[in-house]
């Protein structure tokens, strides 16, 4: 009986040994869209610009490239090329449309990887 019962609690502390190992449940979620549905992540868009925008825009100079460099873009508050306002929505615009100057990059990336590209391109 003895031998029983310490097997029996051997077995039972190696099972609360390894369910206190393992990943804490995972949260319930919620209704709200998550925060990179909004606001985009400046450190996965700084990826995403070292793989398609670096090729023709510097991000620590405000010299030209091919395109303008965009170091202090925000703080500058205006597009070098035509003067108007830098804001998220018309970042994004440009970024998806483009213009005679630059090709639309709506087909290559996808709308997070811009939302993202933004937001990297803000920090400037």
């Amino acid at each position: 009986m003895k031998r029983n019962s310490l097997i029996l609690g051997i077995a039972i502390f190696s099972l609360a040994g390894a369910l206190a190992a393992q990943d804490p449940p995972a949260k319930k979620s919620s209704k709200k869209a998550p925060a990179h549905a909004a606001a985009g992540s400046a450190t996965r868009g700084k990826e995403v610009f070292d793989q398609k925008c670096a090729l023709c825009h510097f991000a620590d100079s405000e010299t030209k490239k091919i395109g303008p460099g965009l170091k202090g873009i925000s703080k500058r508050g205006t597009f070098t090329v035509n003067g108007n306002k830098v804001t998220t929505e018309s970042l994004t615009t440009w970024i998806e449309n483009g213009d005679t100057l630059m090709p639309g990059m709506k087909e290559a990336l996808e709308p997070a990887q811009i939302k993202d590209v933004v937001a990297y391109v803000r920090t400037l």
